[in-house]
């Protein structure tokens, strides 16, 4: 890809990302595009200034030709919301500049994190793909929301929900280890797991105790945990990953450690699939859940992939 394949180029940008470290990123990069004429035909900077602007931004973009993301997972989950809003031939691409704590779907991109420059820079000399996106809606949520890397049920959603508050409450940790100490936290404290019928590609429902029912797009969640290390966003598949035993706490944080190198896979306590289509049903209470790092509520939830969704820029090199 050339620079000029940008054209008309929106970007949506969350200065407040990784402890307001976005706002310096957001100058940098800033100062390439005006510096730079042959990048674009043109560009529009926009801020976020509150949850749910991002998405707002990115419904009305439908006159651009490229989208920017800049920001951490939760802009990006935005973005990409607003984007499936717009008819399928009116969807811009989209690039990712990441700038945040967790950094997943930038690592599924092999975008360089928290380097405005250098992950610009493989915007520019990129290639486009198109990307399958999940898509998860609840009994509570019945319009739902796309997800480009992650959705999750049980502990390890609450240990993502727990690096939320961490961060907002002023926590100086970052990525795979800010979740791993809220993991150990939470973890030593798993006692029941939750009561959930499943259905995997319309199957008979299958009752599970569960303590985590992983749903990915792509390989990881947590700042980089392996979590279904095979998952690809451009297969037509979810990947899956649930428990099937109830390990003791010191067995569960083993699994936990494994999972930080996608070595879990062999254990006997878990099961791994590549469903198109997932239905839950807790039976006793609502789970945690998280969607890309966001919250969403529900007791009764169906999940399904959108194949060959939205057109997304990737390095040089990238394959799939």
């Amino acid at each position: 890809m050339t620079s000029t394949r940008l054209a008309r180029t929106l970007i949506i940008a969350n200065p407040a990302s990784r402890s307001g470290r976005g706002a310096v990123a957001v100058e940098r990069v800033r100062r390439v595009f005006e510096t730079y004429d042959a990048a674009t035909k043109g560009f529009d900077l926009r801020i976020t200034q509150a949850p749910g602007d991002a998405v707002r931004l990115a419904a009305d973009s439908a006159h651009y030709d490229t989208v920017i993301a800049l920001g951490g997972d939760g802009v990006i989950h935005e973005v990409v919301n607003g984007l499936m809003q717009l008819d399928s031939y009116a969807r811009p691409l989209l690039g990712v500049i990441p700038v945040g704590s967790g950094n997943d779907f930038a690592r599924t991109l092999g975008i360089k994190v928290n380097d405005p420059e250098i992950s610009l820079s493989q915007i520019l000399v990129g290639s486009e793909r198109v990307f399958d996106l999940g898509h998860v809606s609840s009994d509570l949520c019945p319009e739902g929301e796309y997800f480009m890397e992650s959705l999750s049920f049980g502990l390890d959603a609450a240990i993502a929900l727990d690096t939320i508050d961490r961060r907002e409450a002023g926590s100086k940790q970052e990525g795979s280890v800010l979740f791993l100490t809220s993991s150990i936290k939470l973890a030593a404290r798993a006692r029941e797991p939750l009561a959930c019928e499943a259905s995997i590609d319309g199957g008979e429902p299958q009752k599970l105790e569960t303590l985590i029912f992983a749903v990915q797009n792509g390989p990881t969640y947590g700042g980089g945990f392996k979590i279904c290390p095979k998952a690809m966003p451009t297969d037509g598949k979810l990947d899956v990953c649930y428990n099937v035993r109830h390990p003791r706490v010191p067995h569960l944080l083993f699994l936990l450690g494994l999972a930080r190198f996608g070595l879990h896979t062999g254990s006997s306590s878990v099961r791994l699939s590549q469903p198109r289509k997932v239905s839950l049903n807790f039976l006793n209470e609502a789970p945690p859940c998280q969607v890309d790092g966001e919250r969403f509520i529900g007791n009764k939830f169906d999940v399904r992939i959108e194949p060959r969704a939205l057109r997304v820029i990737v390095p040089r090199g990238w394959s799939s």
